[in-house]
């Protein structure tokens, strides 16, 4: 059913029909009444990653403090801080940009671009020469997985099945921590003195991870562009033979596709692009509730996550005396427990509902990032202990901050999704995730378990107030699909 025209360069280019031409359309009902199946892993995969990369970075950056403190780098323990917060002012940045961008050209050509990016700059880190050079490639990484962030989040919405998304969004956002994981084992390797000359084992560890992201580039060519998008677009044909061959990978696996429910038609009104001002009326007038919910539940999962997980190498160096080279071991398991918490609770926010599990979990946190900070303080735990005491935080944290992307993602219109999943990292970013690694970074430095408590006991607020809101006000989207939790934009 597909057409396609020539385009002036000769190469075929997808028909495109013209602007404010209504069209009468099955593809979102199409695509939720799929079977989960190998298609839908893929997608995970190919697409899924961007966390593993966000994982594998935050840890690197974390675990090899002990070996960017010795000559040549000699970083201050504000260094630390400071290029930790270079990197997430780069993400806040790439996202905002790049949400932009995905919003008006499409998702597949930005999911390319970003990864492109961040490719380039996380093999430069490993060529920095002094403080600021560091911060620079540390910033333009950030700005890849910032855009990364907003193209692949809101694909990976439009292409999986409304009774499993919130399963799917949890377990993807919750991979991070395999990127962590291998982050920590990495940093294992590269700081060993054995095996490698410290003066370049971080260099090489930067170096890999840029590895990864190239063999990454290959497996995403394959992923079609978002036919949700392509239809709002006026590409209705490109988006019915992205969904037919969607179709035809599961038949011809042998399996009968229900019947489409023609009550989930929608009529659209193409449009190029949606003007800012639509943008904003959208977000700050029509869907104000779930703005308020969405910045509640960024910050304070951003506070959280950025502010333990960036400095909790320089915690294990100053007050427990772990060698920079042995910081890995202690990441590791933390690391793999926090997958643990998505994996397990996910399914949970698809049956008993996004509402009392945002809830639940931002709650938990709460209580138990207070209980582990007074631990913290007292002195209870060595550092073994004190590391299994945040591998139970996270595994609730971690789910309740992949909840925080979902929220967002599937509570505002396709047209804006991309953006608005941008607005929302980059503000939840910018004050919470920001903040926490400057302010941790200083009250580490003070020597202190009492002012890191303070810290703690901030964070432990922030997700108090969230799980409130989230309880009270989030939107019940479990089991429905984008289009009837968020009516689009361009809907006629």
């Amino acid at each position: 059913m597909s057409s396609r025209a020539e385009g002036k360069s000769g190469a075929l280019a997808p028909e495109r029909v013209p602007m404010g031409t209504v069209i009468d359309t099955d593809i979102s009902a199409r695509l939720d009444r799929l079977p989960w199946g190998r298609f839908h892993v893929l997608v995970i995969v190919a697409l899924g990653i961007t966390w593993v990369l966000d994982g594998l970075e935050v840890t690197l950056a974390g675990s090899l403090v002990g070996a960017l403190r010795q000559p040549p780098m000699s970083f201050s323990e504000f260094d630390v801080g400071l290029a930790a917060s270079s990197y997430l002012v780069g993400a806040v940045t790439g996202a905002v940009g790049f949400g932009w961008l995905t919003d008006r050209i499409g998702r597949k050509k930005l999911f390319f671009i970003t990864l492109a990016l961040y490719l380039a700059a996380t093999a430069a880190t490993g060529l920095s020469w002094n403080i600021w050079s560091f911060c620079l490639f540390r910033f333009l990484t950030g700005a890849g997985i910032g855009g990364e962030y907003t193209a692949i989040n809101s694909t990976i919405q439009e292409l999986v099945p409304a009774r499993v998304r919130g399963w799917t969004d949890l377990v993807i956002n919750g991979s991070f921590w395999i990127g962590a994981a291998l982050g920590s084992f990495l940093s294992i390797v590269a700081l060993r003195p054995g095996l490698i000359d410290p003066a370049w084992g971080w260099r090489i560890a930067f170096f890999v991870g840029g590895g990864i992201g190239l063999v990454i580039l290959l497996l995403r060519t394959w992923i079609p562009e978002s036919p949700r998008w392509l239809v709002t677009h006026g590409y209705a044909a490109e988006a019915d033979r992205v969904v037919s061959g969607i179709e035809k990978r599961f038949t011809d696996e042998g399996v009968t596709l229900p019947p489409i429910d023609e009550s989930k038609r929608l009529r659209l009104r193409t449009r190029s692009h949606t003007p800012l001002s639509e943008v904003f009326g959208a977000m700050f007038h029509t869907s104000r509730r779930q703005t308020f919910v969405g910045l509640a539940l960024m910050i304070a999962q951003a506070f959280f996550y950025n502010a333990l997980f960036f400095t909790y190498a320089l915690v294990l160096e100053r007050f427990y005396g772990v060698p920079g080279d042995h910081v890995g071991w202690y990441l590791l398991p933390f690391a793999l427990g926090s997958f643990l918490g998505p994996l397990v609770l996910g399914r949970l926010f698809d049956t008993v509902g996004r509402r009392p599990m945002i809830a639940f979990t931002y709650g938990i946190s709460a209580l138990l990032l207070a209980g582990a900070g007074y631990l913290f303080q007292i002195g209870v735990f060595g550092p073994v202990g004190q590391t299994a005491v945040w591998m139970v935080v996270f595994f609730f944290a971690s789910a309740a901050a992949s909840s925080a992307y979902l929220t967002v993602a599937e509570t505002f219109p396709l047209e804006i999704r991309a953006l608005a999943i941008a607005a929302f990292y980059a503000i939840g970013t910018g004050i919470g995730g920001v903040s926490g690694p400057l302010l941790f970074g200083t009250l580490v430095e003070t020597g202190s378990r009492e002012m890191i408590l303070v810290g703690y006991l901030i964070g432990a607020a922030l997700m108090a107030v969230a799980a409130v809101v989230g309880g009270i006000y989030a939107t019940a989207a479990e089991g429905k699909s984008l289009e009837s939790v968020s009516k689009p934009l361009a809907a006629a």
